[in-house]
């Protein structure tokens, strides 16, 4: 049996269903689209099964993107749950076949809030599509299923119309990335959007020596500094250099390598710093790659030291 034939053919069906939906999406899309916006409540989704599934998804995608929602399960709405719909809210009620038993029974209680009903669904004639102000077309050629009976290219159809009306509704509000990543601060999103050099640069006990030091010493203090690093500093206390443990190795191949010599003899001098603790850490990391270093110094306007940013504290919180 060709397996990848199969896979490859399910693809083809699924795929040809999606393109021929997006020739035939009409003003009701327009509609459907218009009533959410001018919702002043919430949008609530609601199917069981397979639609319910797809609901689900649906519900998750309109909160994060900017439209408050959440699904709400036929069944539980029957046992009390039909108080969670408030009279500003909308309803988007999801049923291929628009018969089914569970969703048809809550539909006279939704309209008796006088709300707003979108029907997702193949049959304008059903229950649901008699009961809904509009109706979204779900209607599909042929399921993918070898037998045309599990849910496959309707279930797919329904999911990518619920994601045009999120990616509607997010250019109608205007919704950016930095809105996306509100609601998401613990994703790599919202970690590139808010994190900032402050919160993760180090700023107690630095490994600081003044220019006078020499190598022996200067070593001592990488060790103890435990970042592979020491900042020089000049009597002022302003950054003047730092050397690394990786130019300590270089410096060993001189033919007159001293650990009695003054640690500026082999140091980086005027290394690479920033003066604003308040930037992105992403944009840190950009500095970082670019420079082909792993510490970068943080400085104030006058060159004194504030901190340090190493390149494996931003890995570690998942700065990418």
């Amino acid at each position: 049996m060709n397996y990848k034939q199969i896979a490859q053919e399910t693809l083809q069906i699924e795929a040809q269903t999606l393109l021929e939906s997006a020739k035939n999406i009409s003003d009701v899309f327009d509609k459907a689209v218009s009533i959410i916006l001018a919702c002043k409540g919430k949008l609530i989704v609601t199917g069981v099964g397979k639609s319910g599934l797809i609901g689900a998804k649906m519900a998750a995608t309109f909160a994060s993107t900017g439209t408050p929602s959440f699904f709400l399960h036929p069944t539980e709405a029957l046992h009390g749950d039909l108080g969670m719909i408030g009279k500003d809210d909308v309803v988007l009620a999801i049923s291929y076949s628009g018969e089914s038993e569970e969703l048809s029974s809550i539909l006279p209680h939704i309209k008796r809030f006088d709300i707003p009903l979108i029907g997702m669904t193949k049959n304008h004639e059903s229950t649901l599509g008699k009961y809904s102000d509009i109706v979204i077309d779900v209607v599909v050629e042929k399921e993918a299923c070898p037998l045309n009976i599990a849910p496959t290219s309707s279930t797919t159809l329904t999911l990518a119309l619920g994601d045009a009306l999120a990616v509607c509704l997010m250019k109608a509000k205007n919704f950016q990335k930095s809105d996306f990543a509100s609601f998401h601060p613990g994703g790599a999103l919202g970690k590139q959007l808010f994190v900032k050099v402050k919160d993760l640069m180090r700023t107690e006990d630095l490994p600081i020596i003044t220019a006078d030091t020499n190598l022996k010493d200067a070593i001592v203090k990488i060790s103890e500094g435990r970042i592979g690093t020491v900042l020089i500093t000049d009597e002022s206390g302003k950054l003047r250099a730092l050397i690394s443990d990786g130019d300590i190795r270089r410096a060993l191949m001189s033919e007159d390598f001293s650990l009695q010599e003054n640690v500026l003899k082999y140091a980086t001098l005027n290394p690479k710093t920033i003066d604003d603790e308040n930037i992105l850490a992403s944009e840190a990391l950009v500095i970082i790659e670019d420079m082909k270093i792993q510490l970068l110094v943080v400085t104030d306007k006058e060159k004194r030291v504030v901190g340090v940013l190493h390149i494996h504290t931003l890995i570690e919180k998942g700065i990418s």
